[in-house]
C-alpha cells in the first residue's frame, strides 16, 4: 500500500521521544537532506520521521496517520555529525581531506525509501537513469535503523557499487553476498541473545512464556535459536505470534490477537524485532490494557504516550537487551553544545529549539531561530525529552563513519603512492574501489572497543539489561539494571541487581510465571498426555523411593541399607534387627521353650520314678526315654533361632533341628512298630517273637538317624548355611538372619523328616486298633496328626512371612510340633501313674484286662 507524501498533521503534541508538527509554515517546511559539503562526503538514509497509525476518539472511522520527528533516531544524525567533525580535526585521519555528510530521511515504506534514493542519485528534480548533479562527492552511505530500509536501499545501490553500512541490529538477510555484495553491518552478532534471554528466565525461574517476533527469516531464527535454548532448559512456550514486518510501523494493531496475549496464562512475553517492529507493536498497545506482564524486549523503544487511550502503564517493569558499548566521553559535551546558530543546515535541530524553547523564526526562509529561552541545550528539554546517553544505534553510526574515514585514508594512501600524488583535488576515484579496503577493515574506536566490518570476524555481542520505569506516569527512564557477556565464566554470564529492578503496577515481588506449580521434595513430576514439559501433575514418590530437590524429573530408590523417610525426600539409615531375646516375640518364644523343656524333663523325671511301673514297661520304656530326652532337646534347639545369629548357630540350627526331629519321629515309628509285635507275638501261630525279643524295634531309630546325619553331612560339605542380611523385609530396618546356604538341601532334609513323619503316621493310623493295655498306638497316630498338622501349615505360612517373623513361625513350629508329641504321647501316662495310680499296678491291669475279655 502506497502513501501519499504529504499529511493533515493534527495540533501539536509531543513526548519524551517524539512530537508532531503543526500547521505553522516554518514548522512544516523541511529540506530535502541536511547536507554539509566537503572534499568527500558520506550519505546516510534514517528514519528521522515516524508514521503512526491512530486513534484520538473512540470512534474508529477517525482513525488518522501521524507524521513525527523521532527525537532517539535524531540522536543517529548527531552522532555522524559527530564523528565527521572528530575526523576533520584529526591530523592523524584524512589530512588535508575534508568529509561532509548528506543525510535523508527516510519512512517505513519501500515508495518513500526509494524516492530519497533516487533523489540522492539524480538530484531534486530527478530522471530515470539521469544524473542532475553537477558532481557526486559521495563515497559511502549509512543505512538504518531496520533491516528492510537497508534491503530496499541495498538493492538499488548494488547497481552503482556503492558501499553500503548498515547501523541496524546485524540481520542474516543482510548476510546474502549474492544479493548485498556492497552492504557492511557494523553491529555485532545476535548469536548469543537466545541465551542470554534463557538465563534471565531461569535467574527468576520462570518456564513460561509467549513470544510475539517479527516475521520473516530473522523471526523464524530467533524462534529456532529460542526453542533450542528452552529445550535444554525446560522452559516451554505458551503461544507464537509473528507480525509481518512490512506493516507493522503502520497497521500493528489489525496484526495482532489480543486475545492470545490478555487470556495467556504466562507472564512474561518475548517481543523481537527492530525498533520499528517495537515502536510499531507498542503503538498497538496503547488500545489494550495490559497488566501483570512482564515483557523481554531485544530492542530500546521509543515512548510514544501523546494518545489519550495510551496505557504505558503495561510496560513499566519491562526489561531491555541493548547492546552494550562504552561511553565515548566527548559525545555527551558536542550535544550539550549544540545550537542552530552553529548547525544552520540542520533543520531539525531549529524545530526542536522552535517547539521546546519558545522560539521564533527571523525571516520566511526559516533557517533562523530568535527569541528563544537563552543558555539552554537539548539537554534541557522538557522532562528530559533527548536521550543523554548514545544509543546503540547512534554507536554504530559513529563506528560507520570512522570505518569509511579508515578505508578513504588507506586508499588514499595506497593511490598517494602508486600515482605519487600531493593534492587531495588530483585524487579522483569511483566509490567501488574503496571496497577492498572495507572489507577486512579492523580498527580501534576512542571508546577503546574493537571495530570489525569483516562479519566472520565478529564477535558475539555483550548486553546491558535495562529497566523501564514508567511510575509515576510519564517518567520514562531506562536503567541498567544488569548484563549478559556470552564470555564470561560459566554461571558467571549474567550479572543482575535484582533490588532495584521495578516490576509491572501492582506487582510488589518478583512475578511468577509457570504453567504449574513446582513438584515438592518427595513427589515427582508426570507429563499428561499432550501436554508440553512444563505442564505437569505432581505425583508422589513410590515406595522407598525419594526425590530431594524441587520439580525432580525421576524419583530415586534409597540403597538396600537405608529407607525413604515419610516425606519421601530423604533416606534414613535402616537399624539392624534380629529374633532378639529383649524383642517381645522372642521373649515369648523363649518361655515357651523354657516352659516346655522343664515340662518334658519333668515327665521324664516322673518316668524315671516310675520306671518299674506297667505303664513305663509298656510298649518300650527305653524308646520313651530317648523320645522324651529328643523332645527337651527339641524345646532347647529354639533357642539356636532366637539372638544374634553367628557362624556357629546357623550351621547348628537347621542340622539340629533336622537330626532332632528325625530322632522323635523314627523313635514314635519304632514304638508304634512295637505295639504291632507285641500284638502279632501274642496271636497263635506266629514265629516272629525273635523280633521283640531282640529289641529289633530300636535299630530303627539310629538307621533313620544316620540316614539324616548324611543329608545334613552333604549339606553342609556343599553349601553350608552362613549370616545373611534382609534390607527389604521391614521397611525401617536390615535383618540380620541365618541363610540356609543350598535351599536343595534344606528341603531334601525336611523331605525326608516329612516322609518319615508320614510313615510314622500311616503305621500308626493303621495298627490305632490293635489291643493295647494302655491304648497306645491311638496316642501314637493321634500325635503323628498333631504333628503332621503342624509342619503342612507351616509350609505356606512360612513362604508367606519374611525377616525375623520367618524366623519365628519356624521357632513356633518347633514348639507346637514337640508339645503335641510330649501332650498326645504322655500326657494321658502321667494323668494315669498321677491320678490313677490304681490303674497302674498289677491287680489294676488283670481287672482291666479281666474287664475287657468279660465285655
Amino acid at each position: 500500500m502506497m502513501f501519499p507524501l504529504l499529511f493533515i498533521f493534527p495540533a501539536l503534541q509531543y513526548s519524551s521521544s517524539v512530537y508532531s508538527f503543526d500547521h505553522s509554515h516554518c514548522s512544516t517546511k523541511t529540506g530535502v537532506s541536511v547536507y554539509k559539503g566537503g572534499d568527500m562526503v558520506v550519505a546516510a538514509f534514517f528514519p528521522l520521521h515516524t508514521i503512526v497509525y491512530d486513534s484520538i476518539t473512540e470512534d474508529p472511522s477517525s482513525d488518522s496517520l501521524y507524521h513525527q520527528l523521532n527525537i532517539k533516531n535524531y540522536q543517529i544524525l548527531l552522532a555522524m555529525v559527530f564523528a565527521i567533525e572528530e575526523i576533520n580535526m584529526n591530523p592523524h585521519l584524512l589530512p588535508n581531506v575534508s568529509l561532509g555528510y548528506d543525510i535523508y530521511n527516510v519512512l517505513y515504506s519501500e515508495w518513500l525509501t526509494l524516492d530519497r534514493c533516487i533523489t540522492w542519485l539524480s538530484g531534486k528534480k530527478y530522471i530515470s537513469n539521469y544524473n542532475c548533479r553537477k558532481e557526486m562527492k559521495s563515497v559511502a552511505v549509512l543505512s538504518g535503523v531496520s533491516w528492510i530500509t537497508s534491503a530496499q536501499i541495498g538493492t538499488l545501490l548494488g547497481l552503482y557499487k556503492y558501499p553500503q553500512l548498515t547501523i541496524g541490529s546485524f540481520d542474516t538477510n543482510l548476510n546474502n553476498h549474492d544479493q548485498f555484495p556492497n552492504l557492511y553491518q557494523m553491529a555485532p552478532k545476535d548469536t548469543s541473545l537466545a541465551s542470554g534471554i534463557v538465563l534471565l528466565l531461569n535467574y527468576f525461574r520462570w518456564n513460561w512464556v509467549g513470544l510475539i517476533v517479527s516475521e520473516g527469516q530473522k523471526g523464524v531464527q530467533i524462534i529456532s535459536d529460542l526453542r533450542a535454548e528452552m529445550d535444554r532448559n525446560k522452559i516451554c512456550i505458551d503461544f507464537v505470534e509473528m507480525i509481518p514486518v512490512s506493516k507493522v510501523s503502520f497497521f500493528a494493531q489489525k496484526q495482532l490477537n489480543p486475545t492470545r496475549v490478555l487470556k495467556s496464562s504466562a507472564n512474561v512475553i518475548i517481543t523481537y524485532g527492530d525498533s520499528d517492529f517495537l515502536r510499531g507493536f507498542l503503538s498497538y498497545l496503547k488500545q489494550t490494557l495490559v497488566t501483570g506482564k512482564v515483557w523481554i524486549m531485544n530492542s530500546e523503544w521509543n515512548d510514544i504516550n501523546h494518545s489519550k487511550h495510551f496505557i504505558l502503564q503495561s510496560l513499566h517493569g519491562s526489561l531491555i537487551f541493548s547492546h552494550h558499548h562504552k561511553e565515548l566521553s566527548g559525545f555527551r559535551n558536542f550535544t550539550q553544545t549544540l545550537h542552530p546558530s552553529k548547525y544552520p543546515e540542520d533543520f531539525y535541530l531549529q524545530r526542536f529549539w522552535f517547539y521546546f524553547f519558545n522560539c521564533s523564526f527571523a525571516d520566511n526562509d526559516c533557517t533562523t531561530v530568535e527569541n528563544c529561552v537563552p543558555n539552554v541545550s537539548l539537554h534541557d528539554s522538557p522532562n528530559n525529552h533527548f536521550d543523554k546517553v548514545m544509543t546503540e544505534y547512534a554507536y554504530n553510526t559513529y563506528n560507520a563513519v570512522y570505518a569509511v574515514a579508515h578505508g578513504l585514508h588507506e586508499m588514499l594512501l595506497h593511490q598517494a603512492e602508486v600515482k605519487l600524488l600531493r593534492k587531495a583535488e588530483e585524487l579522483m576515484f569511483s566509490a567501488w574501489q574503496l571496497h577492498p579496503f572495507l572489507k577486512d577493515k579492523q580498527f580501534t574506536n576512542h571508546a577503546g572497543e574493537q571495530v570489525n566490518l569483516n562479519e566472520k570476524m565478529k564477535l558475539n555481542a555483550e548486553y546491558d539489561i535495562l529497566n523501564y520505569w514508567n511510575f509515576p506516569e510519564g517518567l520514562g527512564l531506562k536503567v541498567k539494571v544488569g548484563q549478559f557477556s556470552p564470555y564470561g565464566p560459566l554461571g558467571q554470564q549474567l550479572s543482575l541487581s535484582e533490588d532495584m529492578i521495578e516490576w509491572a503496577t501492582g506487582i510488589t515481588e518478583t512475578p511468577q510465571s509457570i504453567c504449574s506449580e513446582s513438584c515438592s521434595p518427595g513427589f515427582r513430576k508426570s507429563l499428561p498426555e499432550g501436554n508440553v514439559a512444563c505442564c505437569f501433575d505432581c505425583t508422589l514418590c513410590p515406595e522407598n523411593e525419594i526425590s530431594n530437590e524441587t520439580d525432580a524429573d525421576q524419583c530415586v530408590k534409597c540403597l538396600d541399607h537405608q529407607y525413604a523417610n515419610t516425606d519421601r525426600n530423604h533416606c534414613l539409615q535402616k537399624s539392624t534387627t534380629f529374633l532378639d531375646y529383649d524383642d517381645p516375640l522372642g521373649i515369648g518364644l523363649s518361655c515357651i521353650a523354657l516352659y516346655f523343656s522343664a515340662l518334658s524333663a519333668l515327665v521324664l523325671g516322673i518316668f524315671l520314678k516310675q520306671q518299674d511301673t506297667p505303664i513305663v514297661k509298656a510298649n518300650n520304656r527305653t524308646l520313651s526315654y530317648i523320645l522324651l530326652i529328643t523332645l527337651n532337646c527339641c524345646f532347647l534347639c529354639s533357642f539356636l533361632f532366637i539372638g544374634h545369629p553367628n557362624t556357629t548357630t546357623c550351621i547348628l540350627q537347621q542340622t539340629t533341628f533336622g537330626m532332632l526331629f528325625t530322632v522323635a519321629v523314627s523313635t514314635i515309628l519304632a514304638k508304634t512298630i512295637t505295639v504291632i509285635l507285641a500284638y502279632k507275638v501274642t496271636a497263635p501261630g506266629r514265629r516272629i517273637r525273635w523280633l521283640l525279643v531282640t529289641r529289633a524295634p530300636n535299630f530303627i531309630v539310629p538307621i533313620c538317624t544316620f540316614i539324616q546325619i548324611i543329608l545334613c553331612g552333604v549339606w553342609l560339605g556343599k553349601s553350608p548355611p552362613f549370616i545373611d542380611t534382609d534390607a527389604h523385609s521391614e521397611r525401617e530396618h536390615i535383618i540380620i538372619l541365618c541363610n540356609k546356604g543350598s535351599v536343595t538341601a534344606f528341603y531334601c532334609v525336611l523331605g525326608y523328616l516329612g516322609a518319615l513323619a508320614l510313615g510314622s503316621f500311616t503305621v500308626a493310623f493303621l495298627a490305632r486298633n490293635l489291643p493295647d493295655t494302655f491304648n497306645e498306638a491311638k496316642f501314637l497316630t493321634f500325635s503323628m496328626l498333631v504333628f503332621c498338622s503342624v509342619w503342612v501349615t507351616f509350609l505356606p505360612v512360612y513362604h508367606s512371612t519374611k525377616g525375623k517373623v520367618m524366623v519365628a513361625v519356624e521357632v513356633f513350629s518347633i514348639l507346637a510340633s514337640s508339645a503335641g508329641l510330649l501332650g498326645c504321647i504322655f500326657a494321658p501316662k502321667c494323668y494315669i501313674i498321677l491320678f490313677r495310680p490304681q490303674m497302674n499296678s498289677i491287680q489294676g491291669l488283670r481287672n482291666k484286662i479281666h474287664y475287657r475279655y468279660k465285655a
